[in-house]
């Protein structure tokens, strides 16, 4: 099949996964997000391994607000959402659709990332910092290192949206937005995880 745009009489329904190569990315990809996996584990490890390690400052149960997770959590789950509608609008071979959904995505991800970055602004100015105890360390290090995986597949997905505009949907792109949608769904179910792990067992003691 021509690497050129997919005309309506040459489309399949997983583009993705028209070519060696496009099965090849998603293959690595998946093994890639395997190591991440292992790296987050390490980080929940060293959190429960530390929480209750406060010195003098102040405790989870003292610093968190689940209204406020839980909204970030809300906003995070939904853009997971929107980024499996992307995906079908690729599979329709709907670049308009898709289009639409990724940049409602990446919106959807710089809300989480300001939620985010005010409860970090809020926790230094109740003395909970990076170097104020083991649990600030490990607390920090956890939910700031997904924060920073946010960060990146928001400038990640917005890359993909201009080469969407600029190349629609073939054989070569269409595996970037689908590893893309994996990545994102990644960091949804790992920010699952710590908002368990971290927020609710934290306000739970």
């Amino acid at each position: 099949m021509s690497h050129a745009h997919v005309n309506e009489n040459e489309q399949i329904h997983e583009p993705e996964r028209a070519t060696l190569e496009g099965k090849n990315k998603v293959l690595g990809f998946w093994l890639f997000l395997g190591g991440e996996t292992v790296l987050f584990g390490t980080l929940f490890a060293t959190f429960l391994a530390l929480r209750n390690q406060t010195l003098d400052g102040p405790t989870a149960s003292e610093l968190f607000s689940i209204p406020l997770v839980a909204l970030a959590t809300f906003i995070l789950l939904t853009s997971s959402l929107t980024s499996v509608f992307a995906i079908q609008a690729m599979h329709r071979y709907d670049k308009k659709a898709m289009i639409n959904w990724l940049i409602i995505t990446v919106l959807l991800g710089l809300a989480f990332l300001v939620l985010e970055i005010y409860e970090f602004y809020h926790y230094v100015h109740e003395g909970h910092t990076f170097q104020s105890s083991a649990f600030g360390s490990s607390f920090y290090a956890l939910v700031g290192f997904h924060g920073a995986h946010v960060a990146f597949g928001i400038m990640w997905i917005s890359i993909l949206i201009y080469q969407a505009f600029r190349k629609g949907i073939t054989t070569v792109t269409a595996p970037k937005f689908y590893v893309a949608g994996l990545y994102w769904h990644f960091i949804d179910v790992v920010w699952v995880f710590i908002f368990s792990l971290v927020y609710l067992m934290g306000k739970v003691g």
